[in-house]
């Protein structure tokens, strides 16, 4: 049985190959080559936040932008998972720039949007029962919800602002979401 190997060419190199040729280097044609092979997904990404084709095309060009010195600034072992992460936040920031991240789409990027109140559209009420269930969080359950989604902070803004790790930072913003959505189910039954 015979194996054949092909040589490998630059654009063979593994995502952290380029990485490290590009922080070292600071050649914009390699960070352009490893971008390349993941512009499907963050254009994916970025439509499916922005929902405008326009709009997801231009955030492809300008997350490459910030990738050009956001490369260098962090120690980036995965890319892939980290350019995701990027996208993501990148799309957020528009929005909240857009001033189309408010209280009410709170809902959307929490991953649940109760009814509340089937027979009635008002918000009032919706807006007082998610009130009360944020009343029923831990303390700071509550205080890093509120920080990340209605203060528009980062994990690190959190983490300086409250003296919590930033891994009891995501666990409280990750179980307090989940016990916000157990207690609106529970609402909307009543």
């Amino acid at each position: 049985m015979k194996f054949f190997f092909r040589s490998a060419k630059p654009e063979d190199d593994a995502d952290d190959v380029l990485v490290a040729s590009y922080s070292n280097t600071g050649n914009i044609a390699v960070l352009g080559k490893l971008y390349e092979r993941y512009m499907p997904l963050v254009y994916g990404v970025c439509l499916k936040y922005l929902a405008d084709e326009e709009k997801a095309k231009d955030a492809v060009m300008g997350i490459f932008e910030e990738l050009v010195t956001k490369v260098k600034q962090h120690d980036v072992k995965q890319f892939r998972p980290w350019l995701y992460v990027v996208a993501r936040n990148y799309c957020l920031m528009q929005l909240r720039a857009a001033k189309k991240l408010d209280v009410v789409a709170l809902d959307d990027f929490m991953e649940f949007a109760p009814v509340l109140h089937p027979d009635t559209d008002d918000r009032e009420l919706s807006l007082k029962a998610l009130e009360l269930c944020m009343s029923k969080l831990s303390m700071a359950q509550k205080q890093s919800i509120d920080l990340f989604y209605l203060q528009e902070k980062c994990y690190k803004e959190i983490v300086g602002l409250t003296g919590f790790s930033l891994n009891e930072v995501k666990s409280y913003i990750q179980n307090g979401k989940r016990n916000l959505k157990i207690c609106l189910e529970k609402t909307s039954e009543q």
